[in-house]
């Protein structure tokens, strides 16, 4: 499942991230890396997601979301 597919309130952990290289490396040194629990905190219709990462709240646009790999956390 992708993360873009997650539910508000739902909690995922991240299993890949698709990305460019420079782009995955920001994700990592922000917290999100194979393993993290994420938490959808709110979500925009096809827009912006909101999430919870290691007690840090940021958003992203779909357009990455769709390149991270999550399973339910649980």
């Amino acid at each position: 499942m992708r993360l873009s597919e997650g539910e508000i309130g739902g909690r995922y952990q991240v299993q890949s991230i698709q990305l460019p290289v420079p782009m995955e490396k920001h994700l990592e040194a922000l917290g999100m890396t194979r393993g993290t629990t994420v938490s959808v905190l709110n979500s925009k219709n096809q827009g912006v997601l909101i999430v919870k990462v290691r007690g840090t709240r940021f958003a992203m646009g779909r357009n990455i979301t769709k390149n991270i790999e999550v399973k339910t956390a649980s």
